[in-house]
């Protein structure tokens, strides 16, 4: 069966998430992170896109970006075709990387335009990685603050503050107000997964199904190794969030994040 064709976005703008095929990780150090940042501003110059937002998680991207000068399918392709052959001459691997298709959603206003950055922004705090947006190194927000990020060519925010205010003071700590204010935003990760999400109990079935004799509770007593692997093939359920698995298994969120 052919794919349906996207719907084109009457502003140019789309939230886009790119995941790892499987869930499983595609970022496992900062400079696998730096490398990914560098492929996308290569060819945000190449094609002339405009990046508002993003935001590097374990096994998933966040990007919120104008198309360029080019379809944005064949701009994502080159993303990704980049890192994927980096990630297998780094770890002598090979075979994909990616889920086969990202996923996109439309952005066609102002209104939802911010509510999607704030969305991206705070994805690290609703995953329970971290307290506070400005504490994840890995996203746009330190750029819109004012701090010090990487690339700093990478981000296009001028347009966005100015929605707050033309003093470029004022509209940053404006913009702190609204990017850090709790909220019930719904974003790509739930609308991907609203429709398989499973129940805690359909949850532990298929955590216990995996496990075969492993009892759940002797998971987290496990050496750091062998409990990374167990956990790796947890986060492939599909339908079960890394919030859930970690409430399940008696773990933190963080380690099943680094795991």
């Amino acid at each position: 069966m052919s794919r349906r064709a996207r719907i084109k976005s009457g502003s140019g703008i789309y939230h886009i998430m790119l995941r790892g095929a499987n869930r499983q990780e595609i970022f496992h150090d900062d400079g696998d992170c730096l490398k990914f940042l560098d492929i996308i501003e290569k060819y945000k110059i190449k094609s002339k896109m405009s990046i508002f937002a993003w935001c590097l998680m374990g096994n998933h991207v966040h990007l919120l970006l104008r198309e360029g000068n080019e379809e944005l399918s064949i701009t994502m392709k080159r993303i990704g075709v980049s890192y994927v052959s980096y990630y297998n001459w780094k770890y002598r691997t090979t075979g994909h990387l990616f889920q086969d298709r990202f996923r996109s959603e439309n952005v066609e206003n102002n209104q939802y335009l911010l509510t999607a950055i704030r969305y991206i922004h705070q994805n690290p705090v609703k995953a329970g990685i971290i307290n506070r947006v400005d504490k994840w190194r890995w996203s746009s927000c330190l750029g819109y603050y004012g701090k010090h990020h990487s690339p700093r060519k990478l981000l296009d925010i001028d347009d966005i503050l100015k929605m707050f205010s033309e003093d470029r003071t004022m509209a940053i700590e404006r913009f702190k107000d609204f990017n850090e204010r709790n909220n019930d935003d719904e974003g790509l990760d739930e609308k991907v997964n609203k429709r398989r999400r499973l129940t805690d109990e359909e949850a532990r079935l298929e955590i216990k199904e995996l496990l075969g004799v492993i009892e759940i509770a002797q998971v987290k007593s496990f050496p750091k190794l062998q409990r990374n692997e167990v956990l790796q093939k947890i986060k492939g359920i599909a339908g079960l969030s890394q919030r859930q698995a970690a409430r399940i298994v008696g773990v933190s969120p963080n380690l099943i994040f680094k795991a």
